[in-house]
């Protein structure tokens, strides 16, 4: 009737062992129950800004990757200089004129409707230089490795 001590904690140390393996599996067997993120959604934006930079895609999770925005800038304002980094970046030009300028570059001067590419890792600036607002909207988009 009695058991010895040795034979309680080997019994202990096999309950215990017994339970990690069965949260082991059953953990494994939920795992593929858990929430998966969603997919991506079209979407359908307003272009409203009351001006400056007003951001309408901002990535994950929203977007693959993908960042978007709205610019509007005063004539002779500028968005100041910068880079994307690893990134490409597109301006599509909806109203206005400007220029793009793109160390190392030749100015890019632009009239509406206009589109600009800026390759990944090139610092640069935009400025309207015309009479009116500029309106463009930006991508900055993951380059190809």
């Amino acid at each position: 009737m009695f058991q010895s001590a040795a034979t309680l904690r080997a019994s202990k140390m096999g309950r215990m062992v017994l339970l990690i393996r069965t949260s082991v599996l059953l953990f494994a067997a939920l795992a593929p129950l858990a929430p998966e993120t969603p997919p991506k959604q079209p979407l359908s934006l307003p272009l409203r800004c009351p001006g400056g930079d007003c951001p309408l895609l901002e990535g994950p999770p929203q977007t693959a990757g993908m960042r978007s925005g709205f610019v509007r800038l005063q004539p002779g304002q500028s968005v100041g200089w910068h880079t994307t980094g690893p990134n490409e970046e597109s301006l599509v030009i909806l109203h206005g004129q400007g220029e793009a300028l793109i160390d190392g570059q030749p100015k890019h001067s632009f009239v509406a409707p206009a589109y600009t590419y800026i390759p990944p890792a090139m610092r640069h600036n935009v400025t309207n230089t015309g009479h009116e607002i500029l309106e463009y909207v930006y991508v900055v988009a993951p380059a190809a490795k």
